[in-house]
């Protein structure tokens, strides 16, 4: 795989809301790897929105097994893991694979059946792709962030452009 080709998810979503957890089951996953941050809630917010919190059910309604992976500290993936019932990894140091090997390891599946589901091309797609598993990015939920975060969002705003620009990477269910 080449190194641009790392940096492009398998499907685009505008929210994980948007997503269908039936049809990620019946595309043959069985577990997912959703960050934090700006994917299931705003950066540094404490509490997931009820409209997060009812698609969390309906995963696991839909057979789905959900594990948390975060770069934040410990303390707060783990009340936020808590409060939503929800296996987490900490310090996941992504893109590295060590918190993705956690996260498969904490849901029992296998690359194959696994999905990541995050909002950052250099952490959340990177990662997935460096392991093999199914990547799909979402638009970050809120414009504040952390400041690292922030100073790659403009790189990441003008590859995604070029990227839909070819085609590449397509809407989930596409």
């Amino acid at each position: 795989m080449s190194w641009s080709r790392t940096l492009v998810p398998d499907a685009w979503a505008p929210a994980i809301t948007a997503l269908d957890p039936e049809a990620l089951a019946r595309q043959g996953f069985r577990g997912l790897i959703v960050d934090l941050d700006n994917t299931l809630t705003g950066w540094n917010k404490h509490v997931a929105a009820p409209a997060v919190e009812a698609w969390l059910r309906r995963a696991e309604t839909a057979g789905l097994r959900v594990c948390i992976l975060s770069n934040n500290g410990a303390t707060r993936v783990r009340a936020f893991a808590e409060a939503v019932a929800l296996p987490s990894v900490a310090h996941a140091n992504k893109p590295r694979r060590g918190g993705f090997r956690r996260a498969l390891a904490l849901l029992g599946t296998t690359a194959d059946e696994t999905a990541v589901i995050g909002d950052q091309v250099w952490t959340d797609v990177l990662g997935a792709r460096r392991m093999g598993l199914y990547a799909v990015l979402v638009q970050p939920l809120a414009p504040r962030e952390f400041f690292g975060t922030r100073s790659l969002r403009w790189l990441e705003r003008r590859w995604v452009a070029r990227l839909k620009r070819r085609g590449l990477g397509l809407p989930f269910g596409a």
